[in-house]
């Protein structure tokens, strides 16, 4: 049987999964447009992208506008070769399911 790839733990959480896949797509996020688009909690995205701050998977930028807080997020390349490096280990793992085989 062949070794199977090992899948990162970081990445790996769904939650943590969708803001990098959203923030690969964008130059930068709001918190209120992720929250918005996970329908995450405000405790669960702040604990989230805490996890993928510390990884060095993205960064945050805290900022008053309009007296208003806002903290925009963006993916690091880091962040980008680990999304990459994921999405190859789980093209291995799936194998032929993903090329549309039985």
């Amino acid at each position: 049987m062949p070794e199977l790839p090992e899948l990162n733990p970081v990445i790996h959480g769904k939650l943590r999964l969708a803001l990098l896949s959203l923030l690969s797509g964008v130059d930068e996020a709001e918190f209120t447009w992720l929250r918005e688009r996970t329908g995450s909690t405000d405790g669960n995205l702040g604990a989230q992208l805490m996890k993928l701050e510390e990884s060095g998977y993205v960064t945050a930028e805290k900022r008053f506008v309009q007296r208003k807080p806002q903290t925009l997020y963006r993916m690091t390349e880091i962040g980008r070769e680990a999304l990459a490096q994921y999405v190859a280990a789980l093209r291995q793992l799936l194998g032929s399911a993903v090329a549309g085989g039985r």
